[in-house]
Parts: structure tokens; sequence; C-alpha cells
């Protein structure tokens, strides 16, 4: 028996076909490597891959009833013939498996589609959910995250226990439903009437005196609930539509509080099951006892993990040799299902390489120019909101928007908020909307983590003069570094002396301050930078805070192999600290750093800004090509 068909048989036993790197280690474990020679290869602790291999081990024993280890592994396997009955079950799943042709990712992801990636346990909790009598689940997510295609799994599964559902999106609904909200209601309640097959009867039930929520009210309850036989479910995508209007969602969503807490007096109201799908409720200032959007059982739509990425990767039939192609794409996109889907179609049709695609994606000719050119045009068309991103994408950290500017950024999608705290909901939004700012927009290969360098501040003593220092860190600051460096730069041009940059960045920050809050992140800020500090201990070198998870290290008089040196020193003793960073994309649960590295003899015919746009690109690699190195670029 060979490797391939222990893979085969594997794949066509179990549920879930194994992943890269599962059918990678199988293979290394069957030419007898250790895990310390794996670990090495594939920037994978040693740790980790144990875990996974035990699980493998596990399977590879039930399958052929006997124990399977690492060290037996070939031999017992090797030596044995496929049966006839282990032929057919190869032969019925690579038939099963045929993958259909991948359409266009635009709205939501048919039923039978291979391509919909389930987010376990989201899934499993709605469908729980949605069985509970009276209950009501709430889905928040921003634009493009998969609302309705969760929408559409969870109906489907509430007519698998023949519930009757009803799908109102209310973005589907004319400006003048929204007029007043009488017409509203009258709107909706036909609505749901139409759906169930039902004749709307509004005029029987509605009474101007008692007014139209308690009008429609009674609808529901006499007529359309006592007409059913089998609960309902109603699916409102959307929800966020209606605040545009505040007046009617005023009073709109207090009522549906009131059919959920109806339903726990009143049997028939028990038969409605609310799935209410939005993006924010911010727009408005709703009263906690009023709004339903903290009751019931709430559900929150997360990016795709690394694993689900890979998993999406298999079924368009994108053969990935590395984990690092998956880190590189999530670093970009961080994890937004649209955007990977839409990746993944390009690639499956073999329109552009993946390191095209990442070059070329915050730019006009990338894959998102669409994407992006729609978002830009809505920011256009109104400027407060364009405001509001910029402030967002310029500031070292998450910051504070006006209510209405953040809801509507984060129904775009664009932002990520936690609390009231807004920061870019991925790289690619960053990278292409800082290019409109005006800066100079970097070449394909040149899209970095850090922007360009800031002009030179005027002439001035190098040293440090009050204002200079960063207050949490006690580093330079990064407007000191500027005229420090330029200070270095014209000694080095004068004596004709290396001078080599160093630009680290933490990996993952982002993700530091969403696990661990932000007060975490200032220590987590002030350790490294201390670490950093005492490591460098250098004379006439120095150690800046460059942005918000970003320092800079000015190194006079050190070569090329100096610098590198002294970047993987740097690098092992932030390792050391012994940090916890369960949410890094990095394959370790510790803080790790990237570092761009450049080295330059300064003369007359450079420019200073060649140096630091120089380590920019390095840090830039290292961030694209898994994070937790030291990349060294030269300056031509």
């Amino acid at each position: 028996m060979t490797i391939d068909e222990v893979v085969q048989i594997f794949n066509a036993s179990q549920s879930k076909p194994l992943t890269k790197l599962q059918e990678w280690l199988l293979r290394q474990a069957w030419e007898g490597k250790t895990y310390a020679i794996m670990a090495g290869e594939a920037n994978y602790t040693e740790e980790y891959l144990r875990r996974t291999a035990a699980e493998l081990w596990s399977y590879l024993s039930s399958i052929w009833g006997e124990p399977i280890t690492k060290p037996n592994f070939r031999s017992i396997l090797e030596p044995r013939r496929l049966s006839q009955a282990q032929k057919q079950l190869i032969e019925d799943a690579q038939q099963s498996s045929a993958i259909a042709i991948p359409e266009f990712p635009s709205g939501p992801i048919a039923l039978d589609s291979p391509f919909y990636i389930p987010r376990p346990p989201l899934e499993e909790l709605a469908y729980e959910e949605i069985a509970k009598p009276g209950n009501v689940i709430r889905i928040k997510a921003p634009r493009k995250m998969g609302k309705s295609s969760l929408l559409l799994r969870i109906g489907a599964y509430a007519n698998s226990l023949n519930y009757r559902t009803v799908t109102i999106d209310l973005q589907q609904a004319d400006n003048q439903a929204f007029s007043s909200l009488d017409r509203f209601l009258r709107w909706f309640s036909a609505n749901v009437s139409l759906e169930l097959g039902l004749e709307p009867q509004l005029d029987r039930y509605w009474k101007t005196e008692i007014g139209s929520k308690v009008s429609c009210t009674i609808y529901f309850q006499s007529y359309i609930l006592t007409h059913l036989n089998a609960p309902l479910v109603l699916l409102l995508n959307e929800v966020n539509r209606i605040f545009e209007y505040p007046e009617i969602a005023r009073d709109f969503l207090p009522m549906l509080r009131v059919w959920y807490e109806q339903g726990k007096t009143l049997e028939i109201w028990q038969k409605l099951r609310l799935v209410v799908a939005y993006s924010t409720e911010v727009y408005i200032p709703l009263r906690l006892n009023q709004s339903p959007f903290n009751i019931g059982f709430p559900l929150k739509l997360p990016p795709f993990t690394p694993e689900q990425t890979d998993e999406l990767a298999r079924r368009y039939q994108i053969e990935w040799t590395d984990s690092g192609k998956t880190k590189r794409l999530m670093a970009l996109l961080g994890g937004h299902p649209y955007l990977i889907q839409l990746a993944f179609f390009h690639l499956h049709r073999q329109e552009i390489s993946l390191k095209q695609l990442l070059e070329q994606a915050p730019t006009a000719s990338g894959i998102y120019r669409d994407h992006l050119l729609h978002l830009r045009l809505i920011l256009q068309a109104e400027p407060p909101l364009e405001n509001a991103l910029k402030q967002t994408i310029s500031a070292d950290r998450p910051v504070e928007l006006e209510p209405v500017l953040a809801y509507k950024l984060d129904s775009l999608g664009l932002i990520s908020l936690e609390g009231d705290l807004a920061t870019p909901s991925c790289e690619l939004y960053r990278l292409y909307f800082r290019n409109l700012q005006g800066a100079r927009e970097p070449a394909p290969s040149e899209n970095r983590f850090l922007g360009v360098s800031e002009p030179w501040l005027g002439d001035g003593s190098p040293e440090p003069q009050p204002g200079n220092q960063d207050e949490l860190t006690q580093l330079a600051n990064r407007r000191y570094f500027n005229h420090y460096l330029k200070q270095a730069w014209q000694q080095a041009e004068q004596r004709s002396q290396p001078l080599s940059l160093i630009l680290a960045d933490i990996d993952c920050f982002r993700a530091y301050n969403d696990t661990y809050g932000f007060s975490a992140g200032d220590t987590c800020l002030q350790r490294v930078a201390v670490a950093i500090d005492h490591c460098v201990n250098l004379a006439e070198s120095l150690v800046a805070r460059y942005g918000g998870e970003e320092f800079a290290i000015a190194l006079p008089n050190l070569d090329e192999p100096q610098a590198i040196q002294l970047a993987e020193a740097l690098r092992a003793q932030i390792q050391q600290l012994g940090i916890a960073h369960s949410s890094s994309l990095v394959r370790s649960p510790l803080l790790t750093l990237s570092f761009g590295v450049a080295s330059i003899f300064p003369d007359r015919s450079t420019d200073i800004n060649v140096l630091i746009d120089t380590a920019a690109r390095a840090l830039y690699l290292s961030k694209m090509h898994g994070r937790d190195r030291v990349t060294f670029l030269n300056y031509t």
C-alpha cells in the first residue's frame, strides 16, 4: 500500500477529508521524519504537530482496527494491499467528490453549494435555538459577512421540522413603505400574509382608534398565528435599514420585544420564533428595556479561521503546499468571507497567481477593484463618512466615532467596532483608502504595513528635547527619531560608514487588544519596548516607538550582517518574554514580532527615504511570509 492509497482510504472513510496540514504530516511521517524536523520545515511548533498527529493515529487505528502510531505507521500499512471493498470505497468517494463549477460570489450561498463553509458552533446553536417556543435569535454582522447565507440555512432547517417560514428583507421595501409607521406595519403584515398563502385581511383588524402597533399585534395574534397549525419562523433580514427611520424604529422594534415577552404567558405567541439580522444598533438611541437587540439568543458572525480558509481552498481545488499562503491571504483580508471567496474564485480559474493577487489587491488593477470602487463612491457621496474612515485608518489606536457614522461604516463592513471604538476591518481597506489620501501610491510590490516616511521637520540637535518622548513606552517618539536619523545619515556620509535601520511590528496586535483588552495591550507595548531597548544597548543607536505597535531602531556604523544578527537576537528576546497571545495567526501561543532590515552607505546620490522605504518593504515581506521572522532587503 502506498501513502497515496492511505490518504485516499482516510478521506473516503471519514466525514471530513484530511486538511492540507494533516495530509502533509502523514506524508512526512511516512518518510520517517521527526516532529522536530517537520516543525523546522513548516514553521509550526513541535507541540502543535504532535497534537495534530495524535488525532490522525487515533483515526487510522479505528479504520484498520489495530493500534497505529508514528513508529509503526509505515511498517504496518506498506506491506498490505487494497481490498476490493477499499477499492470500491475510494472509487465511490472520487465520484461523489466531483466539485461543482464555482459561480461568481454574489448574494447568499445556495443551500446545495459546496462552497458554504460552516463556522461551528454557529449553525448548531442557531438550529437548537430555533426549536425553542417563542424564542428570538439576533444575528449581528457587517455587510457581506454571511448573514443571508446563514438565514437561508436556518430557514431550511426550520422547514425540515415542518415549521412555516417567512423571510422579509427590509432592503427590498420601497422608500414609500417607510413614509409612516402605519404604512410600514401594513406593508410588513401584508407581506407576511402573502408569503404564508393567506389573503391579507388588514382592514378587518386595523383600527385607527387603537393605533398601528396594537392593530398589527392583534392581526398577528388573531389572524396569522391562529390560522397556522405549526410554528412560524419569521426571518427579518437587513433590519438595520429601519435605523434610517428613527420614528418608525422606535415603535417597530419595541413591538417585536412585546411579542417575545407575550410568548412567556400566551401559548399562541409561542408559535412565533423571530430571527433578526442586522449590522449595528448605534444609529438610534434605543432604550435597553425596549430594544429587541438585548433579548433572545445573540449570534455574531466571526471571520474565517485559517483552518476554514484552508478548507475553502480545498473545495475550490486550489493546491497549496504550505500554510504560509493562507497566512498571507488572511493578513490582507482578515478572514472576511466574501473577500476570501472572491480570491479563491479567481485563483480557481487560474486568472491570477496568489502573489499577483496580494500585490494588486488594494489597487485599481486588482480583483477587488469593483468592490472597492463601490465603497469609494458611497464615501465620496457622504464627505462626513469619508472623513470618519480617514480618521480611523490614520490613527495609531482605535478611535471613537460619531454614532451615526460608526453605524454606516460598520454596515458597509469597513470598520470593526469594539464597544464605541473603531478600527479598519481588514488590511485591504486600510491600504486602499490610505493610498487615496493624497500620498504617493506605492507600486504593487511596495504595499506595506508602514506608511512612507514623513517629511523632515527641520534641522535640530539630536539631543532629546521636551515633547520628543513617547509617553507610554518612554522611548523616543517618531518626530525625534526622524531628526536623529537625518543627523546619523549626514554623519555616516561624511565618515563613509554604514547606516542600518530595523523596523519591527508586533504580530496581530489588534487581535491581542481584542482578546486581552487595551490596558493589557499598553502593558504589552511597555514590556516589548523595554526588551528592545535593553537588547540593543549600543553606542549611538536609537530605539523609538514608530507607530501604534511599530518600533524603529537606528544603527549607525552597523553593516548588513551585524544588523541582521541584532534583529534575530531581538526576535528571540521577545519570545523569551513569554507573553501569551492565543489569538495570534502565528503558529505560536506567544507574542511575536516581525522585522524588516535595511543597510546602506549614504552618499550624495541616494536619499534617506530609500533606507526607510527599503526597511518598510522588508517588514512587509516578513508579514506576508508568515510573520515572526527577519527579512533583509538591498536598497537597490
